[in-house]
């Protein structure tokens, strides 16, 4: 089936007319696109889910694209926008024995349509007023029209909850697609290099596989809950003013202080393409981030800065297992970047980050930090 990708043209465009909406999923895939759904018609989900760049944010900003800039160009948000690539496969949220699952970092989404339905409402990014008023938006589209009553019934626009849930399960629906899933990267096909082989049996061995789990097709997370000891990313709290993101014990299903800092295991599908890092975006390069699962707690230097790590933001609860003094060489953290460099999609290959553009975020990181 062959999908729009029309992400080239979101800044300028409000509807999307005369597309093939045929199926759920190319409805979903227009809906994605679509900036009219954004109070100033100016953002659509692509905006921060770039199809041409793993699902990322890639509009660049004056806090090195840590976070995403909202509807209104004003707005700054304090998490970074996630790759959904390969988010279709997440369970449902459950509490039942470890917590897992769920999307967005604290899990607060059950599933793919619960989080559609999310960045719409959300004051700093879409900041629509209401269900109905994104509603009101798809009906100056009869196209939409038309397609919404052939998929969901003719009397889907009498119940506006139902027809909100109506276009956040079509975005779904497209996102469940192999568009955001083909399993290509050079570890499917077994095409690893010398320094990848290496990198990915040191992966194995420290135990990285833990909660990135390699096994099978390997999604490359456990979809469980973990406390890094991720230091606060200072730019963007000089401008947001945010109080301490107390990841997963923000989900308002959670009433447990335990779970103060944790934050999803995400999938490392992609992850060379989805510069900067962490929940909070406070890294621009993999090397820091793999630096840092092996000297947090043995005095290293944050290659991007040139000084010590800081302290995390939520210092309770820190995951002690495999992370903080790993011993590994300069040549060892190499070959673990390079493994992971190995998990990206064919269709990224070309359009990885690029030197100068890294160099550009490691000078941003070392002034803004």
């Amino acid at each position: 089936m062959k999908y729009l990708l029309i992400t080239a043209i979101i800044t300028s465009q409000t509807f999307i007319y005369g597309a093939d909406l045929s199926t759920k999923a190319l409805l979903g895939e227009a809906f994605f696109n679509d900036t009219s759904f954004s109070q100033n018609r100016t953002m659509s989900c692509a905006t921060c889910h770039n199809p041409q760049q793993a699902f990322i944010d890639t509009r660049v900003n004056h806090l090195a694209s840590a976070v995403s800039i909202g509807d209104d160009g004003t707005s700054i948000g304090d998490r970074n926008s996630p790759s959904i690539g390969y988010a279709s496969f997440t369970p449902t949220f459950s509490q039942d024995g470890r917590i897992r699952g769920g999307l967005f970092f604290d899990g607060r989404a059950t599933d793919l349509t619960e989080q559609a339905k999310g960045p719409f409402l959300n004051p700093i990014e879409m900041n629509m007023p209401s269900e109905a008023s994104v509603i009101a938006r798809l009906q100056e589209n009869q196209e939409y029209i038309t397609a919404m009553q052939s998929f969901y019934g003719a009397n889907i626009f009498n119940n506006t909850s139902n027809a909100y849930t109506a276009l956040a399960d079509a975005i779904a629906t497209f996102e469940r697609t192999s568009i955001f899933a083909p399993f290509d990267s050079d570890r499917d096909t077994n095409t690893l290099s010398a320094s990848a082989l290496r990198g990915k049996t040191l992966f194995r061995a420290n135990n990285c596989v833990r909660c990135h789990d390699d096994r099978g097709s390997a999604l490359f997370t456990d979809f469980t809950y973990s406390n890094l000891g991720i230091p606060i990313n200072t730019a963007v709290r000089a401008l947001n003013n945010h109080a301490t993101d107390l990841g997963l014990s923000e989900n308002p299903a959670i009433n447990n202080r335990r779970e103060e800092g944790n934050f999803k295991v995400p999938t490392l599908r992609n992850i060379a393409v989805t510069a900067p890092y962490m929940h909070n975006g406070v890294f621009a390069t993999l090397k820091a981030v793999v630096h840092f699962y092996n000297t947090r707690d043995s005095g290293g230097i944050n290659p991007e800065t040139g000084q010590a790590w800081r302290s995390p933001e939520v210092a309770r609860g820190l995951e002690r297992n495999d992370i903080g003094n790993l011993g590994l060489t300069d040549r060892e953290e190499n070959d673990i970047v390079a493994f992971l460099e190995s998990l990206t999609d064919a269709q990224y290959k070309s359009s990885s980050v690029d030197k100068k553009t890294v160099g550009a975020l490691i000078g941003v990181y070392s002034i803004l930090l």
